[in-house]
């Protein structure tokens, strides 16, 4: 039984990370970040059993059941729960059924969302000059149920602050108990909607008038009362982010947008990953077989992608071999992510370019040596431009061109993207390679492309990307600098940054 925290994937712990990893099925509810069940081993069985408002999945004896079922197959089970497991989350009660079935299990605590969410708002629950106590209570009580199990005469003044979960709804009736029962209508609440993640939405006021200030806001949210929200105007480091409340659009290959896509949560947008390409072997592998087999032929080898490496390398090692067989072979990288890629199979570069585009690589090699003669390597995609070889036979050097892998049209992922590209709720869409260009423009249509030129801002790697782009019609808003991702991430900091 494992927490996964209030949200924000990166909250996992080390032990529940681990446990996922380990699961043959994963039971999750609506809370759990689903990037979580990135972290699951291929051919888990993913099963949702989630919660929402007044629409369930499955009622609680039916998931308890379904528990039950799984382990019965003999299966390492892993039950995922938002925030802690045993914090308002039920966990004991699925604890206590797994007991009387003589089952056994572990809890793995999370962290809960009252100590979290105030604490991406700018707001410690405790503060030695404030309160040293705390509260946490559910709000999720009916009113009109005739009578309250919570002893609101006690809590309303027995704490300093008080977490309410799930209160939301019953906000008017919980205000109203608590200033019936002696909490000064002047006490600071603030209300925290999706805590922790890029959709946090934080709203402040006092008993009074926080009913009021929070009409528009629906659940999920903590509400945190007591006099230490008044830290919040202080502390607040979540939310001032410079990229907080924007949304970013990032459609490279699912396979490498991570890194790209936390670097812009880091800065506090929302990312949307919507994969336009996906890489795949070539549909012939033998002439790259062929040229690995007969390395040392070749003077250099220029890599041209990280994705060029990876695929140079997967096959060698798939052909028995390593990198000891590029001895003697120089080694060219067309920026410092490509070199970094290379570096990881501990060899060097022997030329980078400053300028990350094919011309420059040319232009690099050329400075290098006399190319005439030579035999180059270039393990590339299928679709690369011919620039490169065109340019290297000129100079007299024998090019070997080589599909390594290809970039073919993704499945398309979020089907509602569209419609959220044209009601403006993205502010950015950005563009690493010409490829995915071509592909969003055949994913989205040229129809929906009219009308998304001028209320959308598109972002370009480069000056090839962006000729693409100019093609094909999409009018790009501003190219990197620098023609790497750290290039384009400090790019969209500084046209979308506050």
């Amino acid at each position: 039984m494992v927490g996964s925290g209030p949200g924000d994937p990166g909250l996992i712990t080390v032990k529940g990370a681990e446990c996922i990893k380990k699961a043959d099925i994963i039971i999750y509810d609506h809370l759990v970040s689903k990037e979580l069940l990135k972290y699951a081993k291929e051919g888990a069985e993913i099963i949702y059993v989630g919660k929402e408002g007044s629409r369930h999945t499955l009622e609680q004896d039916q998931i308890n059941d379904l528990i039950v079922k799984m382990v019965g197959q003999e299966k390492t089970v892993v039950r995922l729960k938002g925030g802690d497991p045993f914090v308002f989350g039920r966990g004991g009660e699925e604890a206590m059924c797994l007991v009387e079935r003589g089952i056994v299990f572990e809890v793995v605590p999370g962290i809960t969302a009252a100590i979290a969410a105030p604490a991406y708002a700018g707001i410690p629950v405790t503060h030695r000059d404030y309160t040293s106590t705390l509260g946490l209570i559910t709000g999720h009580e009916n009113p009109n149920k005739g009578g309250s199990a919570l002893p609101w005469d006690k809590l309303s003044t027995a704490v300093g602050t008080i977490c309410i979960y799930m209160g939301v709804k019953n906000l008017p009736y919980i205000v109203g108990e608590l200033v019936k029962n002696g909490r000064p209508k002047e006490t600071p609440v603030a209300i925290i909607r999706w805590g922790t993640t890029s959709r946090q939405e934080t709203v402040v006021g006092t008993l009074e008038d926080i009913v009021e200030k929070s009409k528009d806001i629906s659940p999920p949210a903590i509400t945190v009362v007591g006099e230490v929200v008044k830290l919040r105007e202080h502390l607040n480091w979540f939310e001032a982010r410079p990229l907080y409340g924007r949304t970013v659009v990032v459609t490279r290959a699912r396979d490498q947008a991570s890194d790209f896509a936390r670097e812009l949560e880091e800065l506090g947008a929302t990312v949307i990953e919507f994969p336009t390409i996906k890489i795949t072997e070539p549909a012939d592998i033998s002439p790259l077989d062929e040229a690995l087999k007969n390395l040392g032929s070749f003077h250099w080898v220029v890599f041209t992608s990280v994705n060029g490496v990876d695929a140079f390398f997967r096959r060698l090692s798939h052909l028995g071999m390593d990198a000891r067989e590029l001895k003697g072979v120089k080694i060219c990288a067309i920026g410092p992510a490509t070199a970094d890629e290379v570096g990881r199979y501990m060899l060097k570069v022997d030329c980078q370019p400053s300028k990350y585009v094919a011309e420059a690589v040319l232009e690099e090699l050329k400075k290098k040596e006399d190319l005439r003669g030579k035999r180059i390597m270039l393990p590339r995609a299928d679709i690369a431009r011919s620039f490169l070889p065109e340019g290297l036979k000129k100079l007299g050097a024998e090019p070997v061109d080589i599909t390594a892998y290809r970039t073919v049209l993704a499945d398309i992922g979020d089907e509602k993207l569209i419609d959220r590209l044209t009601v403006g709720e993205v502010d950015v869409v950005t563009f690493t390679s010409s490829s995915t260009v071509r592909n969003f423009v055949q994913l989205i249509g040229k129809e929906n492309l009219t009308k998304l030129n001028g209320k959308l801002r598109f972002v370009s790697i480069g000056p090839i990307t962006t000729e693409t782009a100019k093609e094909l019609g999409v009018n790009i808003s501003l190219e990197a600098k620098e023609y790497t991702i750290p290039g384009m991430v400090k790019a969209i900091e500084e046209m979308l940054g506050s």
